[in-house]
């Protein structure tokens, strides 16, 4: 079982798939839990698809014969056009797709429950909240990024997974358990207070780095430990911002994360997905990201650069 890594939505969708999985397919079935992440290169290893079925959910497609089971709701969903063919071709009725979701979890739900009779019902919440984080559905930035919600409390662990089993181990809980349960599971409760104190200074950090010209925000935190920051911050900085463009950088990437205001003056119009797919990145319409390797630091900036001047640029033609 693939899912998108350190992702609110990728783990919620991962633990649907499973319990779906479970009532309507096999019982009996053990699952594997393995994260995916965007980064520069190959995103996928054929040989870690070695289980009896293998299912990607809230990631890119695959190809691989070996993948029995596919959903998405990326605009940015194929790596190629013969991987787009490939999937329009396929008759399996194992593999959906739909980039008018808000959240890959509600499109498992919506599939499981018309296709297979599975009664989601249980996990309503767990959808709800899929939709409002990956969709960015909140009333405003306040609410954003004050982290009231055990949603966008566990959000934040997530995002910063100390290690490679923490995700695995949780997925199974978002199946069964309500999401304020989790966070008092021992092994949980105990990161959250730090990463709390961590969200306190990065706003200040961001407040520092932050500059918003001609609509747009450019901010730069590659020389900090930062790449789990919360995505509104700049927009609640900057609440007169249409789109932002960030640079991080993690052990094996420099991101450059490109999104949109969702409670912006005016309404954004450039698809943020096509300007990232140029870089060999992607996402949606108005949110998305490219990943550099991390030896490529210089080609990362010069990419934010460029997305910045484009994006300014079609903010002054705006006001023309």
């Amino acid at each position: 079982m693939f899912y998108h890594d350190k992702c609110f939505d990728g783990a919620c969708s991962a633990a649907l798939f499973s319990r779906f999985y479970r009532e309507r397919i096999r019982g009996d079935a053990d699952f594997t839990f393995s994260g995916l992440l965007h980064r520069a290169g190959a995103l996928f290893d054929e040989v870690d698809f070695d289980g009896e079925e293998n299912a990607i959910v809230d990631f890119k497609y695959s190809s691989s014969p070996r993948i029995t089971w596919w959903f998405d709701h990326h605009q940015s969903a194929f790596l190629s056009p013969q991987d787009a063919a490939h999937f329009e071709q396929d008759q399996s009725n194992r593999k959906f797709y739909d980039p008018d979701f808000k959240s890959c979890s509600g499109f498992i739900a919506m599939i499981a429950q018309q296709r297979f009779g599975f009664d989601s019902s249980p996990l309503a919440d767990l959808v709800h909240w899929a939709d409002v984080i990956d969709g960015a559905l909140y009333p405003d930035a306040k609410t954003a990024v004050e982290m009231a919600a055990p949603a966008m409390k566990l959000t934040m662990v997530i995002e910063s997974a100390p290690d490679q089993t923490f995700v695995p181990n949780l997925i199974p809980l978002l199946a069964t358990k309500s999401l304020a349960q989790i966070l008092e599971e021992p092994f949980v409760a105990p990161l959250l207070p730090p990463l709390l104190k961590r969200h306190e200074l990065s706003v200040g950090i961001l407040e520092e780095r932050t500059e918003c010209k001609d609509g747009t925000i450019f901010f730069d935190v590659t020389d900090q430990e930062l790449e789990g920051y919360n995505k509104f911050v700049p927009y609640y900085l900057h609440p007169e911002s249409i789109y932002s463009v960030g640079l991080s950088k993690s052990s094996f990437r420099v991101k450059v994360s490109v999104g949109s205001n969702p409670w912006a003056p005016e309404e954004p119009v450039v698809n943020l997905a096509k300007i990232c797919e140029r870089y060999g990145g992607g996402g949606h319409a108005r949110v998305g990201a490219i990943s550099f390797d991390v030896n490529r630091h210089a080609a990362a900036i010069q990419a934010s650069r460029e997305i910045v001047e484009e994006l300014r640029s079609a903010g002054r033609e705006k006001k023309k």
